[in-house]
């Protein structure tokens, strides 16, 4: 749709307004900084901010914010970029590129890490690593950890440690009025349980204070099954998921052999003892021997090593799209789904994987933090990725069909992190009864709606 007079004028006037108070290389509508500015992991966005503001302080998303509201401006936070349905750019708007500010500074006697707005797993990691302590993350190192921790946050230390929105202490959150506002466990105590699991809807975060735990050396890797006996090795790990204790979290998932025909993954994490984790008879070692593997790389390293090392896997740039569904269990329906869309998958690049919620994750009160689904569950991950030179719509078509044959086995909702705006059915029920409250601090804190990072229905379900 072709923009008014007015909006051209306005982005006008604020992109003056910036250039006045700011340096020229920290405001972009052109030129390679607005091309790095707007470059997402997910190549397929196509929206395009009129302005993107570089932001290297909380000084900088103060004048962003105000300078949005002053000249009308959608107005949006991009942290690593990794939402895939691009809501890290506001369309015509003024985009604050958060990415400089990445700085990690690590208490090792508190256990704690200050995280910049814009950083990443890998910087966290990095710098908690160096005190032999890890944080909980996602299974990527490249997606920022504000995102991931305001979302939710699944991750190979979910039975261990919680989700990354558990690990959240305190934060420095600038709102819709350019107001700076620190909460932690006494002050403004509403938005910090609003920011464990109610995305990024209240503010920009301009860093946060996370737990950090001692875990030396993780035992880890990769076990790949012929497809042939997925439903063999399913049924079996569904059995490993229920009887496994906290230090262990094991995700699933249907991929693609280097030769394109469909493989079943099971990637195991343990944090617990080291010598336990190796042991040939013991939990890990036990899930290489669940059928006839065609691969099985098992063993310990850092848990910091390991997450970077899975970079590779999603490379920036490609086309994406997402579907998710939370299911209670391996059962024998939710097999099914997997044995019939893994084993067709769309493209060598596409997967389904499922992230296993479970241990201290699974012991946290719902009402305790604005993340609602706290019953041992698995959070669906369904994947289409396909070249840039192809339209993609057998990929969609896909993703929708492995979506709908799941539903009926899952929980309303889904996580929130990884629903795009097409999941009409899913965004109403998202934050179950956590819903009324956060609306009540939304309403509070962002009256007007400038901040919309992930889903957050307006009105409760009919």
């Amino acid at each position: 749709m072709p923009r008014s007079h007015d909006h051209a004028r306005s982005v006008a006037d604020a992109h003056r307004a910036l250039r006045t108070s700011r340096r020229a290389e920290q405001v972009h509508v052109s030129g390679q900084g607005y091309v790095d500015g707007v470059a997402l992991w997910n190549g397929a966005v196509k929206h395009r901010p009129a302005i993107v503001l570089a932001c290297t302080s909380t000084d900088d998303v103060v004048l962003g914010v105000r300078t949005a509201r002053e000249f009308g401006l959608p107005l949006s936070v991009r942290g690593r970029g990794h939402d895939y349905a691009g809501r890290a750019l506001a369309d015509g708007g003024l985009t604050l590129d958060l990415r400089p500010m990445h700085g990690v500074r690590v208490d090792p006697t508190a256990r704690t890490a200050e995280v910049g707005g814009g950083a990443s797993a890998n910087d966290l990691l990095a710098a908690a690593g160096e005190h032999g302590l890890v944080a909980a993350t996602g299974t990527i190192g490249t997606v920022g950890v504000a995102g991931l921790t305001l979302g939710g946050g699944y991750g190979p230390l979910a039975g261990r440690a919680g989700l990354a929105a558990d690990n959240l202490l305190a934060a420095e959150v600038v709102t819709a009025d350019g107001s700076v506002v620190h909460t932690d466990s006494r002050r403004d105590q509403d938005l910090l349980w609003a920011l464990r699991g109610g995305g990024g809807n209240f503010g920009v975060v301009t860093s946060m204070t996370v737990r950090l735990h001692a875990v030396p050396a993780v035992v880890t890797g990769m076990v790949l099954y012929p497809w042939n006996q997925a439903r063999q090795v399913l049924e079996r790990v569904r059995e490993a998921q229920q009887d496994s204790s906290d230090d262990l979290t094991i995700q699933v998932g249907a991929i693609a052999a280097p030769d394109g025909s469909p493989v079943l993954l099971v990637l195991p994490t343990w944090s617990g003892d080291v010598a336990t984790g190796e042991d040939p008879s013991g939990p890990v070692m036990t899930l290489a021997r669940l059928g006839d593997p065609v691969l099985a790389q098992l063993g310990a390293a850092s848990y910091a090593a390991t997450i970077a090392g899975r970079d590779a896997m999603f490379p920036d740039g490609r086309h994406v799209t997402i579907r998710t569904r939370s299911v209670p269990a391996l059962d024998e329906d939710v097999v099914d789904v997997i044995e019939r869309f893994g084993g067709r998958l769309p493209t060598p690049m596409s997967g389904i994987t499922l992230h296993q919620f479970h241990g201290a994750a699974a012991r946290i009160a719902p009402a305790d933090t604005a993340f609602v689904l706290r019953r041992p569950h698995l959070m669906t991950e369904i994947i289409g990725i396909w070249p840039s030179v192809d339209t993609g719509e057998h990929v969609h078509g896909w993703a929708d069909e492995a979506s709908v044959a799941l539903a009926g086995q899952a929980f309303p909702g889904g996580y929130a992190n990884l629903l795009g705006p097409e999941a009409t059915d899913q965004i109403p029920h998202v934050h179950g009864d956590n819903l009324p409250r956060l609306q009540r601090i939304k309403a509070a804190v962002d009256p007007e709606g400038v901040f919309s990072a992930t889903p957050l229905p307006t009105a409760e379900p009919a």
